[in-house]
């Protein structure tokens, strides 16, 4: 009995020292007030700085969207040598609208930190935050070198001509409660049309939220490079 129980806990504490965690920090912006993030690091010791990932939440962005977030999409990034940060909204608003203006600060700020590597940025976000994904990247398009929609329909009003030579990874749920896979075609048209270098599909039997494609989205990061 002493065997096994032995085994359990050498066991549990092997999964502990695999499991990822974010960190929660305030990070002072230049001229908003501070905004909560949930940061995750690869865990390689000694490594190069890791290309920075800027995952949006779902929904209004507050703090449990944002916290569970990590826990699946934040932890398959980081795992692919990502370093991911997740913004809390300020207000349990969207980072749509006048919320957009914060990301870019958060970008400067982080990329202070010498484990994040400064340049272009990977942007993704599921849901409401794969459309203001969209709409961040269309103000400052130089700031990204690639948009992760899963799911996202194009915001109304948005600039698509300046998204024009961005890649964009879009995936939209075939079994969507909201029915956004109907509108699959004519969001991956919009941004074509603008110029954008558009990967679209349907995830097979999958509601709005669903599990990441990853043989169709590894490609697509390697494609992308960092």
């Amino acid at each position: 009995m002493s065997t096994i129980r032995t085994v359990v806990c050498a066991t549990l504490l092997f999964l502990c020292s695999q499991s990822s965690i974010a960190e929660r920090i305030e990070v002072a912006l230049d001229d908003s007030p501070a905004l909560g993030v949930y940061l995750l690091l690869p865990a390689t010791a000694n490594a190069a700085p890791a290309p920075l990932l800027i995952l949006m939440p779902g929904g209004s962005g507050e703090e449990a969207l944002a916290r569970d977030l990590q826990y699946w999409l934040g932890e398959e990034f980081q795992q692919r040598g990502w370093a991911v940060a997740i913004p809390v909204s300020p207000n349990q608003r969207s980072f749509r609208g006048a919320n957009n203006a914060l990301v870019p600060q958060l970008i400067d700020a982080l990329q202070q930190d010498s484990r994040i590597a400064t340049g272009k940025v990977l942007l993704a976000g599921i849901s409401n935050g794969g459309m203001s994904a969209l709409e961040i990247a269309a103000s400052k398009p130089e700031r990204f070198r690639g948009i992760v929609a899963v799911p996202a329909l194009v915001p109304r009003g948005l600039a698509v001509d300046s998204l024009a030579g961005m890649p964009i990874y879009l995936r939209i749920g075939d079994q969507d409660e909201m029915s956004w896979m109907t509108r699959l075609d004519e969001t991956a048209q919009s941004l074509r049309e603008g110029g954008a270098l558009v990967d679209a599909g349907l995830v097979f039997m999958s509601p709005h939220m669903f599990q990441m494609e990853w043989e169709t989205l590894d490609p697509w990061l390697d494609a992308l490079g960092r």
